[in-house]
């Protein structure tokens, strides 16, 4: 049984071919993203652009002819408009030719169950940190089975925070390993630090920081900015750990890609002897194979889907996302 997912819902156009939970291929396209950010209409040319020829080399990486698809895919959302659009055209069109199965998949859920498979965990607690989501989740049955919401961000994403302030700073590319270059050797400057609960937030945070450039060191601020950000999220997800008593802690999403909010999990993880997994960053990147793992589990458990339910939403909440 081969599945193939695309992904589109910012800057990355990714197709992926999963056959039986063997990741076959992982292709991807990205858009260069400059100083001027994520312009939404040149995003949708260049995913319009490159969609056929990157699916034609996911299927010549996974050996496959489209006729050996069993199923389709695609990123409902959330994300930006016009992207999750050409993702949604181009696996509607196959689903439609080939009389395929349509599956639409949220984000946020490809991204935990993609780490989860790769570590067979079973009930994780996940940390699920990107562009635009900064979010502690746990799968939960009712009213219905799904990612259950235990903290989050109140204003901006943590990858949004760390871009805008790239950009401030005049870092190239402006995002988050470009500010953990640009913080080596730095030393700590106290910062705001806001958690409620487990929920945090990282406006008051970003605006200081934007205030200290020039007054300070680039990378003692950069430093501090990602030291401060990085405990409000290990602080919130320790505190949720202990309540939900999870032996299994999942680290997942663009920022994830960070080896120091990587080596801040290992040791939460350590301290309370639970079970600790992070893709490799081929997977906490955004990319199709995430996708296609989670379209296959809801090909294989017989889930239906609606015509009327194969759409795109820029606000699809992981919370409203029924998981197989």
């Amino acid at each position: 049984m081969a599945v193939l997912g695309i992904e589109s819902s910012a800057h990355t156009l990714g197709v992926g071919v999963v056959e039986n939970g063997v990741v076959l291929a992982n292709e991807r396209s990205m858009y260069k993203i400059t100083d001027k950010g994520m312009i939404p209409s040149k995003l949708a040319d260049f995913h319009s652009n490159n969609v056929g020829k990157t699916i034609i080399s996911a299927l010549k990486t996974a050996k496959l002819e489209i006729k050996d698809i069993d199923a389709i895919g695609y990123t409902r959302g959330p994300g930006i408009g016009a992207c999750l659009q050409v993702g949604q055209i181009a696996a509607k069109s196959l689903s439609e030719r080939y009389r395929l199965p349509l599956f639409p998949v949220n984000h946020g859920v490809a991204h935990i169950e993609v780490t989860r498979a790769l570590f067979r965990l079973r009930d994780p607690l996940a940390l699920y940190v990107s562009g635009g989501n900064s979010q502690i989740l746990a799968r939960v049955n009712e009213p219905y089975r799904h990612y259950h919401i235990y903290g989050e961000t109140f204003d901006i994403g943590i990858g949004n925070m760390l871009d805008v302030f790239a950009r401030a700073a005049k870092l190239n590319p402006a995002w988050g390993s470009t500010v953990a270059r640009a913080s080596e050797g730095g030393k700590y400057i106290k910062m705001p630090y806001t958690v409620k609960g487990m929920d945090f937030t990282f406006t008051g945070l970003l605006t200081n920081a934007i205030g200290m450039l020039g007054r300070h060191p680039l990378r003692d601020v950069a430093f501090s900015l990602q030291e401060t950000s990085f405990a409000m999220l290990c602080e919130a997800t320790e505190r949720a750990l202990l309540l939900t008593g999870k032996r299994e802690l999942l680290l997942c999403g663009g920022v994830a890609q960070s080896r120091r909010l990587k080596n801040m999990m290992q040791s939460i993880s350590r301290n309370h002897k639970t079970r600790f997994g992070v893709a490799p960053n081929e997977f906490n990147a955004d990319n199709g194979a995430m996708i296609a793992v989670v379209a296959e589990k809801m090909l294989k458990s017989g889930m239906k889907v609606r015509e009327s339910d194969c759409t795109t939403e820029q606000r699809y909440r992981i919370d409203r996302a029924i998981i197989s």
